[in-house]
């Protein structure tokens, strides 16, 4: 056994063992874009382009709201956001417009 058996890296898109220069690099998030097609970024702002009913609260959030401080999700079309009412609030990026 020779010491080059602790250099191999696991790649979970091909489920191999592979020289660390042989891994394939994680892949890119998508870009995340708000219904005026401006592009989204982690801890940006956006306002509500229409007046949205919120489930499970039975609250509207009216056009024109700033939800400060997004976070991107795993799908493009979604971002996760915080409002002071509102805990764990989703909102699909068709519904609003960066600040």
């Amino acid at each position: 056994m020779t010491g080059d058996d602790e250099t191999y890296v696991y790649d979970e898109a091909t489920g191999e063992w592979l020289p660390p220069g042989q891994a394939s690099a994680p892949p890119a998030r998508a870009e995340v874009r708000d219904a005026s097609g401006n592009l989204l970024a982690d801890g940006d702002s956006v306002t509500l382009i229409k007046d949205l009913k919120v489930k499970g609260a039975n609250q509207t959030l009216k056009q024109g709201t700033v939800i400060r401080s997004i976070r991107l999700t795993d799908d493009p079309e979604e971002i996760d956001c915080r409002h002071d009412t509102i805990k764990g609030l989703v909102l699909r990026t068709e519904f609003v417009r960066k600040r």
